[in-house]
């Protein structure tokens, strides 16, 4: 599937076979795709805590509001963000650069990000945000269905997952072979009411 066929074709879609079971080589290379999405300075703060433990499954269907896809999907993905990930080791996300280029980066990810805990936490939902659309649209492009989701008890989830206290939960992603269609889109706005020309 092209990309653009992937996203007019990706929805939200609830209800999953909860028989169905991806083939790891499907989990690799859903997972790898979405490692391939941009993030400032090359940072790589995303987190993916794949929930295979059934009974952990459930505990958190229970704090998201009894949520079916929770449990039943093929593919239950945490997204986290490691709010602190600009100051470990920040030399290994440019290894492959040159001394020259390394030499600009590195301090300006420190000027950027040191005691600046707003701008940590907007980088981690911006990062997370585009790496669940590049999960999304893999899914879709691989013959799965996909649903974002912030419809949880974050603080709940946080302690479910033993969250370290220098992350942050942004959303979790279901995948997996839908059941049944999505609802019929509920009404797009037309370009004309979202996109601005230079100034509002």
């Amino acid at each position: 599937m092209d990309t653009i066929k992937a996203i007019e074709g990706r929805r939200a879609v609830k209800l999953y076979d909860p028989s169905h079971r991806i083939s790891e080589a499907d989990e690799r290379k859903l997972l790898s795709l979405a490692m391939l999405s941009p993030t400032a300075f090359n940072i790589q703060n995303w987190r993916f805590v794949v929930v295979k433990d059934p009974i952990l499954r459930q505990l958190i269907r229970a704090e998201a509001w009894d949520q079916a896809q929770v449990t039943d999907s093929s593919l239950f993905i945490v997204l986290c963000a490691d709010l602190k990930s600009w100051e470990k080791e920040p030399a290994r996300y440019w290894r492959n650069a040159t001394e020259e280029v390394q030499g600009f980066i590195l301090p300006a990810i420190e000027a950027y990000y040191r005691d600046k805990p707003q701008v940590q936490r907007d980088e981690a939902m911006r990062s997370c945000g585009i790496a669940a659309q590049t999960l999304m649209l893999a899914a879709k492009a691989m013959g799965y269905e996909s649903c974002p989701m912030d419809g949880f008890d974050y603080e709940a989830v946080s302690r479910l997952i033993n969250l370290p206290e220098d992350h942050l939960v942004t959303m979790c992603v279901a995948i997996g072979k839908g059941l049944k269609p999505a609802w019929p889109r509920g009404g797009q706005l037309t370009l004309d009411e979202v996109v601005i020309t230079d100034r509002f």
